[in-house]
């Protein structure tokens, strides 16, 4: 948009120095220095002028407020961009910037170097969101998305509209006051998509249902807003330079698309094939693509545009992902998220000065009326299609927040309309007080009510019981089996081997492979048997998962089927993927990787991805269905044709008692039809027979009775007994007894106090694998032993 920046170029001096605009000379003119000539010398003239401890004062204040608002608001769910815009309101001039050091840390006299910065982190920031951002994802959407984005925008327009004019018609306003309607009802009117994916990512529900319908419809609803801003700014243009004006403008504007999409995007698919797969993108090419971001923002000046509108289209030409979007966002993303934009936020809300507001005005009146009917029409476009395709109304009102929530870019616009024209007011300082509160209460209100509205959770509830116990003697077991790196195949496999799938007692195998999303915004699930097309590049791992499972199907012909899917997203979403598959595919078991990694002597390779952690006990916590989480310590063949071998395999299933060994026990059950495969089960008894409730003690005599009888199987069991008088000499047996087996099965047993595991809970390292899964993963042994930790469904309400 034309005009200045906001902040970097202009700064109010009403703030604390009267009444008058700071002017372009003293916008522009050079610090006198730039390191300190000492601390004491700051008093005697009042102010700092030092550009650099300045700016190291500025930043440590502003993230200090924020960071000291941001811990007393987390606990209820609001977002960081709330703290930083109250710690902006505070240092503003109706706050701490009355107040001694705080009006020399921030006076118009001072070089305005934060504000600078805080506006380069704007432009930065629109152009990454250009990459991240999946245009595809409209060739995907559904009627329900292209509906409820298209309305959101367009009825709030139309009741704006009907507004103002209704306001014209009665003279209610001045010639003056009236200048900047239109302008303050198109910003009101916008959803835009970095604004939505910033608020589903801190919800925590990118990856559910209500977060992918709220991406496609804000993607859609952000396409008509990225038009109206652009037919905006030429009005503006036409007012400020009249038509020949608007023409010079929008020639140029379309001019520009046109080249970045005819010559610009091809010349970054030539820099995607000249990276090999699996090699960084070289540094020359980042570069020269920053060079060519902060070029567009320059043209975007002379086309008379806003200075984000050049980053913003050189940015949707970027492909978004592996290996150049991913790339870029690895680069310059996180810097740019924890440092400049809380700066840009912060600043902008600098501007809010709260003694402009009067009750008895008939402005701020009028402001408050339009802001608010455009709210209500915007909720009220959002709920009424969707109650319309049978949605529930909790759901539908939690979309409709979510759509019609307020952020960074709401902001950004408000403070360049505000800074555009000295001459030409198109928006006051009470109007955009007016807007920034409104902007700070949607940011506090639409979570809170987002999350009281929406559980993504409720739909795992276990109403049906979906486990191995349950499931029938005959019928299809379904597992869900999750990738993430190849080290994890060959133990999946072998695992699933184990379990001797054959035609009466076959196995149906949903095979997830999970790769992190970097350099796009829109998490994507891939379907394999369907065939669905993606521009997202999987690499020739994915390739090799499903080459493995299908050679795994070919050597069990009459015992398996397996289906296989991508899922790319966010680490700390995964759970949602692998749960949602696991309910719409009625699996009675998720098999889960084990973060930690061991090389093939058995000693400990790598300790893995805390995210991996936190995703398997995400997984434990919501699961519609029973989990396993697999344990590799290295011992399987490395062969890539490891099915094909027929050596003997020990399995051993230590039983406890309780909902989870019967579970492991009954999974454990099934490898007794192969020749191949002894299966052992130690069962562990309390001398002290009184800690046990009746009832558990006949369910896991129940499902021990044929155990004992040996009448499991076609193939002989081994039942051990041992009677053990506490922990550590349980601890103590199953020590003795790693070097013995090539695959153990145990339940979790979370939470279940027992005499034979007394006095181990304490050393417990790893609670997801329980206390005995966690004794045998443990450093201390030296063994290649894998374990298999099974957790029965939770039953939840």
């Amino acid at each position: 948009m034309a005009g200045q920046p906001p902040l970097a170029a202009r700064v109010p001096t009403s703030y604390y120095n009267g009444s008058h605009a700071m002017t372009i000379k003293e916008c522009v003119r050079l610090p006198s220095e730039i390191h300190s000539t000492g601390f004491w010398n700051y008093f005697r003239s009042g102010t700092i002028p030092s550009t650099l401890p300045l700016l190291e004062l500025q930043m440590v204040l502003i993230f200090a407020i924020t960071r000291f608002t941001h811990s007393i608001l987390k606990p209820y769910g609001v977002p960081e961009f709330t703290s930083q815009l109250i710690a902006g309101i505070m240092l503003g001039p109706s706050g701490l910037g009355r107040v001694g050091i705080f009006q020399a840390l921030f006076s118009v006299r001072n070089p305005n170097t934060v504000g600078m910065i805080a506006t380069f982190g704007h432009i930065l920031f629109s152009f990454m969101s250009g990459v991240k951002m999946d245009t595809g994802l409209i060739k995907r959407m559904g009627r329900k998305s292209l509906f409820t984005g298209i309305a959101c925008i367009m009825f709030p327009l139309l009741v704006g509209s009907f507004t103002i004019q209704v306001t014209l018609r009665r003279s209610w306003l001045t010639a003056e006051e009236a200048t900047g309607l239109p302008f303050q009802t198109a910003l009101n009117c916008l959803t835009p998509f970095p604004v939505v994916v910033y608020l589903l990512e801190s919800l925590k529900v990118l990856n559910s249902e209500l977060g992918q319908l709220g991406l496609s419809a804000s993607l859609v609803s952000d396409m008509f807003g990225c038009f109206l801003v652009w037919l905006t700014e030429m009005t503006k243009v036409g007012r400020e330079k009249g038509m020949f004006g608007v023409a010079i403008s929008a020639s140029s504007s379309i001019l520009y698309v046109f080249v970045v999409v005819f010559a610009f995007r091809p010349a970054m698919f030539w820099v995607i094939r000249q990276t090999p797969e699996g090699r960084p993108v070289k540094r020359t090419h980042l570069q020269l693509i920053m060079m060519l971001m902060l070029f567009a923002g320059l043209l975007s000046r002379w086309f008379s545009t806003s200075l984000v509108f050049g980053p913003f289209i050189l940015g949707l030409a970027v492909p978004d992902g592996p290996p150049l979007g991913s790339a870029i966002i690895k680069k310059f993303y996180y810097f740019n998220q924890d440092v400049f934009l809380p700066l840009f936020v912060t600043t902008c809300g600098m501007r809010t000065d709260l003694r402009l507001i009067k009750f008895n005005d008939s402005f701020m009146t009028f402001n408050v009326l339009l802001i608010f009917f455009t709210f209500s029409a915007k909720m009220m476009a959002c709920v009424v299609p969707l109650l319309y395709t049978k949605m529930p109304l909790n759901d539908a009102l939690a979309l409709a927040l979510i759509l019609s929530s307020k952020g960074e870019i709401h902001l950004a616009l408000n403070t360049i309309f505000r800074d555009t024209n000295p001459q030409v007011q198109y928006l006051t300082d009470t109007a955009l007080t007016l807007s920034n509160i409104a902007i700070l209460l949607n940011a506090i209100i639409a979570p809170v009510m987002v999350q009281f509205l929406y559980d993504p959770s409720r739909k795992y509830a276990g109403y049906q019981k979906r486990d191995i116990i349950h499931n029938k003697r005959n019928a299809e077991l379904r597992i869900l089996v999750c990738i993430h790196k190849p080290q994890n195949i060959v133990a999946a496999i072998e695992l699933l081997e184990s379990s001797c799938p054959t035609r009466e007692r076959p196995l149906g195998i949903y095979v997830l492979h999970l790769i992190e999303l970097i350099g796009r915004s829109s998490p994507i699930f891939i379907s394999h048997e369907m065939k669905k097309k993606t521009v997202y590049k999987t690499s020739a791992y994915s390739e090799n998962v499903i080459s493995a499972f299908k050679s795994f199907q070919q050597n069990n012909r009459a015992g398996v089927v397996t289906n296989c899917f991508t899922a790319i997203s966010p680490t700390k979403f995964m759970h949602e993927d692998i749960c949602t598959l696991a309910l719409d595919k009625l699996a009675s078991l998720i098999v889960l990787p084990f973060h930690r990694k061991w090389s093939a002597d058995g000693s400990i390779q790598s300790e893995g991805s805390t995210h991996l952690r936190t995703l398997n006990n995400s997984v434990l916590e919501i699961a519609p269905c029973s989990v396993g989480i697999l344990v590799d310590r290295g011992g399987h063949s490395k062969s890539s044709n490891v099915i094909a071998s027929k050596s003997p395999f020990s399995v051993a299933m230590i039983f406890v008692g309780g909902n989870d060994d019967r579970e492991a026990l009954t999974f454990a059950k099934r490898m007794a039809n192969d020749s191949n495969i002894t299966l052992t089960v130690v069962h562990f008894v309390s001398s002290d027979t009184e800690d046990i409730t009746l009832w558990d003690r006949l369910l896991d005599n129940e499902v021990l009775k044929d155990v004992k009888m040996n009448n499991v199987g076609d193939e002989y069991v081994i039942y051990l007994e041992e009677i053990v008088k506490d922990g550590p000499q349980t601890a103590l047996i199953v020590r003795s007894m790693v070097d013995e087996y090539d695959l153990f099965i145990v339940g979790r047993r979370h939470n279940c106090d027992s005499t034979q595991t007394s006095g181990l809970v304490e050393w417990s390292e790893f609670p997801e694998l329980g206390i005995i899964g966690d004794l045998l993963a443990s450093s201390d042994l030296n063994s290649k032993a894998s374990v298999l930790v099974i957790q029965q469904q939770r039953k939840k309400t």
